[in-house]
C-alpha cells in the first residue's frame, strides 16, 4: 500500500488524539463531552475503514464473485452511534444538574462552594 493507502488510519489517530487531549486538558465539561464524541467518531471511522475490502463485494452469495466485504463493522458502528448519542444526552444533561446546584461547569471550581459551607 502506498502513504495515501493509510489516509483514513492517519486521520483516525489524529482525530483520536485531539479528542483524547480535550478530554485530558480541559477543564469545561461541555468541551469534554465534545472531545467524547470526536475521540468516538475517530473508532467510528476506524471500524468502517477496516470493514471494507477494495474490490469486495456486498456478501450477497452470487456467481463470478470470491472476495466480500464484511457487514459486521458496519452493523456494530450503528449500535454504537444510537448508543453514543444516548451518553452524550445523559452528559450533557449532567452537565446542566451541575450547572444548576454549583453555578460552574468547570472542573477546577467544583469544590469551592463545598469548602465554604464547612467553614
Amino acid at each position: 500500500m502506498t502513504i495515501l493507502g493509510f489516509f483514513n488510519y492517519w486521520m483516525v489517530v489524529i482525530l483520536m488524539m485531539i479528542g483524547f487531549y480535550c478530554v485530558i486538558a480541559r477543564g469545561n465539561m461541555v468541551k469534554k463531552i465534545m472531545g467524547l464524541n470526536l475521540f468516538q467518531t475517530s473508532v467510528f471511522i476506524l471500524f468502517v475503514s477496516a470493514g471494507k475490502i477494495v474490490g469486495g463485494a456486498t456478501p450477497i452469495v452470487r456467481e463470478g464473485v470470491e472476495v466480500y466485504s464484511n457487514p459486521l463493522p458496519h452493523v456494530i458502528v450503528l449500535t454504537a452511534i444510537v448508543v453514543g448519542v444516548a451518553i452524550t444526552a445523559v452528559g450533557l444533561a449532567l452537565t446542566v444538574r451541575i450547572q444548576e446546584a454549583y453555578g460552574t461547569i468547570e472542573d477546577d471550581h467544583l469544590g469551592d462552594d463545598i469548602d465554604d459551607e464547612d467553614d
